[in-house]
């Protein structure tokens, strides 16, 4: 009797080991199956995700078609005349006017966004750093009128009566700061709207990247004798230059797309500006305000769209050119 219960015992246990090893086989197949849809998927949504960039622009392109047959590159790039009425179409001022607007507000954002970068990752307390890191993050936050409204306000009658009769009292020599335009409503304007718009993008990657730098070649510089300034300037920031070089570009590409902050500060007077305290009409703008309007007159949808088409040729170029000067960087260091 005991040896046919051990017997049932060891029959039942290798019926049990066939049950679970046929449960598994399934099981095995299914997690497989399953993983190659999971990556065939997850590709899908990262390809398409890619086709974005070319499928927008082959629609710009196709819908600024007819005015690229009509018009010579030359003459819509470099014309000075804007008379949709009269069938001209001269982006020149408006590109000037992004350019002019774009560059002056890298000119301010950078130094004190650099700086801001450094004293969090290098000097600031941890309970400090805890604080003002989520509220420069809030500032990415704001809704884009809210800073217009904001530069209406402030930063207009700011440059009207005060810093533009300044600059003209004393650096009226100097052809940047002499201008005729009583109004406030200039580059300066909407440089400074853009600067503080830019501020958290710069701040946050620039800090990210100071901070990641290994602890161990600060220590081996202050070994060394450094001071702790000596150190941030000729390693740290060093080490991270590609990254600060990566966060200037992205605060770069987030200037020159802006819109309604800009086109509510700048007075968007389609003239290519000579001086920071004139008007200005950047590309943005132009769309903004006209797109949807006065679309019975010829070209003129193409006109706008075509614009929009070098706007974002213009942003894919230093995207391209900064991620090579990265690449470059990177092996360099």
């Amino acid at each position: 009797m005991p040896i046919q219960k051990d017997m049932r015992k060891i029959d039942s246990s290798n019926q049990t080991d066939h049950v679970r090893k046929g449960l598994a086989i399934p099981e095995r197949l299914s997690r497989q199956t399953l993983d190659r849809w999971a990556k065939k998927w997850t590709g899908f949504q990262t390809l398409a995700v890619a086709m974005l960039v070319p499928l927008i622009s082959l629609a710009l392109l196709l819908r600024a078609q007819p005015i690229l047959t009509v018009k010579p590159l030359r003459e819509l790039l470099f014309g000075t005349s804007w008379h949709p009425l009269k069938h001209a179409f001269g982006f020149y001022p408006f590109i000037m006017g992004t350019l002019w607007v774009t560059f002056t507000s890298m000119i301010i954002a950078v130094p004190p966004s650099l700086l801001t970068a450094i004293y969090l990752a290098e000097y600031a307390p941890q309970g400090m750093r805890a604080i003002i890191k989520p509220l420069i993050d809030l500032l990415a936050g704001i809704p884009s009128v809210v800073y217009g409204v904001w530069g209406v306000l402030t930063v207009v009658p700011l440059i009207r009566n005060y810093i533009a009769p300044s600059l003209d009292r004393w650096l009226s020599f100097v052809p940047f700061f002499r201008s005729d335009n009583p109004t406030g409503y200039s580059v300066l304007a909407g440089g400074v709207v853009l600067a503080v718009m830019v501020f958290p993008i710069i701040i946050a990657v620039a800090e990210e990247v100071v901070h990641a730098v290994p602890q161990g070649l600060r220590e081996a510089s202050l070994a060394l004798g450094a001071t702790r300034w000596q150190t941030i300037k000729y390693v740290t920031l060093r080490k991270a230059l590609a990254g600060v070089v990566a966060a200037i570009a992205l605060g770069f590409s987030r200037a020159f797309g802006e819109t309604m902050a800009v086109m509510m500060v700048v007075g968007n007077v389609p003239q290519a500006p000579s001086s920071i305290l004139d008007s200005a009409y950047p590309l943005t703008a132009l769309i903004a305000n006209n797109y949807g309007e006065m679309m019975s007159i010829p070209m003129y949808d193409a006109a706008l769209l075509g614009a929009a088409l070098f706007l974002m040729l213009v942003v894919l170029l230093f995207n391209i050119t900064s991620r090579l000067v990265l690449v470059r960087l990177l092996h360099q260091f």
